[in-house]
């Protein structure tokens, strides 16, 4: 579980109990840490050799392409205690990502934004984050922000990001999970 991004792995033990969706898995790296830590997962991603690896103990891999037009979002409101989103964006999703997450549920998001052409790909503005975008999307919907980083990593490459975790109205566990040092 090394490459775990740190971000998944620090926050990933605040999702409640229940079923977790790691969209845009790939190889599944996120869909087995969860795994690991007892939650039924969707793994889904375009990609279908990337999710024959995803695969699993405890993970369900579905292929789909939610950005084609007319494509529907498949999943019911409430239904995710997680959702788990890493180097990715599709803004149209965000809606969506938002009413399947439960009462309670966490949502961990992390990928790249503006200042990443410096580093490489991705570079198109289309597919980088605004200074703050992911944060201020996050109080405009009242959700509860747990923690919210921008700036660069050093691995495992260089490269620019936002990093947020938050729950959907309240979050019973940050009691117990962010106690003071």
């Amino acid at each position: 579980m090394d490459d775990v991004s740190d971000w998944v792995r620090r926050h990933a033990p605040l999702i409640p109990e229940g079923e977790v969706l790691d969209l845009a898995c790939g190889g599944g790296r996120h869909a087995r840490a969860l795994a690991a830590l007892g939650h039924p997962v969707l793994a889904l991603d375009i990609d279908a050799l990337a999710l024959a690896r995803a695969g699993g103990p405890g993970i369900v891999t579905w292929q789909a392409d939610l950005e084609q037009d007319g494509a529907l979002w498949p999943f019911e409101a409430g239904r995710f205690a997680g959702i788990v989103v890493t180097n990715y964006l599709h803004r149209p999703l965000l809606p969506d990502l938002l009413a399947s997450l439960a009462p309670h549920g966490v949502l961990i998001y992390e990928t790249f934004a503006c200042g990443n052409e410096l580093f490489g790909k991705p570079s198109n503005p289309a597919f980088l984050l605004q200074a703050g975008e992911l944060l201020d999307w996050a109080r405009a919907q009242g959700l509860r922000i747990v923690a919210f980083e921008e700036g660069v990593l050093r691995r495992p490459k260089a490269a620019m990001v936002q990093r947020l975790c938050c729950a959907k109205f309240g979050f019973p566990r940050a009691a117990a999970f962010l106690a003071p040092f």
